[in-house]
């Protein structure tokens, strides 16, 4: 065998036991009588001995060893005369008494340690080594126990494994395919699933009840560091259940895994509507680990000759507790902030409130009495700060919304460790472009309205629709929607509609959608479900950004395979059995 032991494994107790180690060198430390290495796998490292006074040809041949050469020792384990404490095997060492090359290896191009000095673009290069390194390896072998509670803890309550296809049909909603081009039926293309959106309602109809699946999707859209082109969702639906029903079973699953992994008990699930986290905080995904919530302020400022204000349609603000003491080149820094074009405001109120008074940076249009009313409003106490933007209504908010993330950044107040859910619920049914001049569904075309609001699916008028509600929630964890699902449709007329109000012609809706359709005139259950962000979860739990590490073999930020060089070009005679011609310029 190549090994009796892993390299985390051994501990004091195991002293004077005779053991076989495989592994690859971590470092090389030459004494000259002694040699100390370091040898590492998956599951620690453990320090090794060559003595010159034991074994000078043993020795010597160890001093040739190089760094991620693949050894395999035999030894005698002994206690540590300088004991490493901050490793699980710290307190021994082997003395070696046998050594083979199992491999050797060409120096790498940057160190396999916990801080390397390899930067992303080598490290997704040789995205082998880096996957050796101690934080990706835990990253990795994190997702993998997060997957298998997740099985295990939907298959208590009967939930089914039910693969769905990766090769379907396009359709237009939502974000761009990736097309597959058919060989056997020339000029036709197969499309990669964004979600198994259709299938999962199909398997409702078909009577699986409760169908789960950890499943690849694929979405050709511009990344960042949350999105990869494919990523991996667990992805659920339910039969015969209520909204209530599916967010306590999901809410369930959720305190599973914070518990089976992280060892921690969650807290309450608030919920909170769509509109309310809007005015609030400005986002459908609050971040509800610090406080600063929306002030509107529209009454006590208007018509007092500050024309920033009169002529905005919202003048809103948060409360920033205890930083009245802010620098005026502090106050400079956050305008320039909102000014950048990513965020777009056009200029930032601050008012602050000490002892000696209220300063604000609009005192020429506003006394005393006037900025007491705005503490009032705000419910400040000396000492705090107050931070107001203005413009249009959904802009401002989301200006304002960026603000209170940032000064949350600034202030150190989103504590790593730290974890608030929340469910938002009643999201619009619709949300109005206009640049195409339509409707498009806020979560799918599949997406059931309130059941009290389904009379008004039939109004013309475009303020109507866009006040409908639907049975859809999401899942937020610190700020990041985790999962998002919703109470489905089942009922074709009704189904019909929604597609009207989308802008579907009947025939345009038949040839997307006909087998969905056909299949609800067949006896479709009321059903619903979610689907949660795999690799945005893994991120979450870590108290990570950055969805990258979280994934074996990710795409970078040009959606490339670094590793393997892909997206490449394909072989002409590929082209002409798939009849397709390239027309680049």
């Amino acid at each position: 065998m190549y090994r009796t032991h892993n390299c985390g494994e051994l501990r004091i107790s195991d002293v004077g036991k005779q053991v076989r180690l495989s592994g690859w060198v971590q470092a090389n430390r030459d004494f000259g009588a002694m040699t100390f290495m370091d040898i590492r796998d998956r599951y620690g490292i453990t320090q090794i001995v060559f003595s010159l006074e034991e074994d000078k040809q043993l020795c010597e041949s160890a001093r040739k060893l190089g760094r991620e050469f693949v050894i395999m020792i035999d030894g005698k384990v002994r206690e540590r005369t300088n004991k490493n404490l901050n490793r699980d095997t710290g307190e021994i060492e082997i003395q070696v008494n046998g050594l083979q090359i199992l491999n050797s290896s060409k120096v790498p191009p940057f160190t396999i340690e916990d801080d390397t000095d390899g930067g992303d673009d080598i490290r997704m290069k040789y995205r082998y080594l880096d996957l050796r390194r101690s934080p990706v390896q835990k990253n990795i072998l994190f997702r993998s126990k997060l997957s298998l509670e997740t099985r295990k803890y939907l298959s208590d309550l009967d939930f089914a494994e039910i693969e769905t296809p990766f090769l379907i049909k396009s359709t237009p909603e939502g974000a761009r395919d990736f097309v597959v081009p058919s060989r056997m039926n020339a000029g036709q293309f197969y499309a990669l699933p964004q979600s198994p959106q259709t299938f999962k309602q199909i398997l409702m109809v078909a009577g699986y009840d409760r169908y789960f699946q950890i499943v690849k999707c694929f979405r050709d859209e511009d990344l960042r560091a949350d999105r990869q082109p494919e990523f991996t969702q667990i992805d659920c639906e339910m039969a015969f259940v209520t909204q209530e029903e599916v967010l306590n079973t999901f809410e369930g699953l959720t305190r599973h895994l914070f518990r089976h992994t992280l060892g921690l008990e969650l807290g309450d699930f608030p919920r909170m509507k769509y509109d309310d986290a809007m005015r609030l905080y400005g986002s459908d995904k609050p971040d509800l680990r610090f406080d600063m919530v929306f002030v509107e302020l529209n009454e006590v400022v208007k018509n007092k000759g500050f024309s920033i204000f009169d002529e905005a349609e919202l003048i809103i603000g948060i409360k920033v507790p205890g930083k009245a003491d802010m620098t005026r080149k502090q106050i400079d820094e956050l305008t320039d902030w909102v000014k950048r074009p990513q965020i777009g405001a056009k200029g930032l109120v601050s008012v602050r409130y000490n002892q000696d008074g209220i300063k604000s940076s609009v005192d020429k249009f506003y006394d005393q009495d006037a900025l007491q009313q705005w503490v009032e409003l705000f419910g400040a106490t000396q000492g705090d700060l107050m931070l107001i933007l203005s413009g249009e209504t959904d802009k401002v908010r989301k200006q304002l919304g960026e603000l209170r993330l940032e000064m949350g950044r600034r202030l150190d107040l989103m504590k790593k460790g730290e974890f608030k859910p929340l469910w938002v619920l009643d999201f619009p049914l619709l949300e109005w472009d206009d640049d195409t001049q339509r409707f498009y569904a806020m979560h799918h075309p599949f997406t059931s309205p309130k059941k009290e609001q389904i009379e008004a699916m039939a109004s013309d008028d475009r303020e109507v629709l866009k006040n409908l509600r639907a049975d859809a929630y999401d899942l937020v964890i610190n700020g990041v929607e985790i999962g998002g699902g919703s109470i489905r449709i089942h009922d074709r007329a009704l189904q019909a509609k929604n597609f009207k109000l989308l802008g579907f012609t009947p025939e345009e809706a038949e040839n997307q959608f006909g087998f969905l359709l056909g299949a609800f005139e067949y006896g479709a259950p009321p059903h619903g479900g979610i689907a949660f962000g795999f690799d945005r979860l893994c991120a979450v739990l870590n108290g990570q950004n950055s969805i990258r590490d979280f994934i074996a073999f990710p795409k970078n930020n040009q959606g490339r395979d670094m590793m393997i060089d892909a997206p490449s070009e394909i072989a002409s005679a590929q082209l002409d059995e798939l009849a397709l011609k390239l027309n680049i310029k």
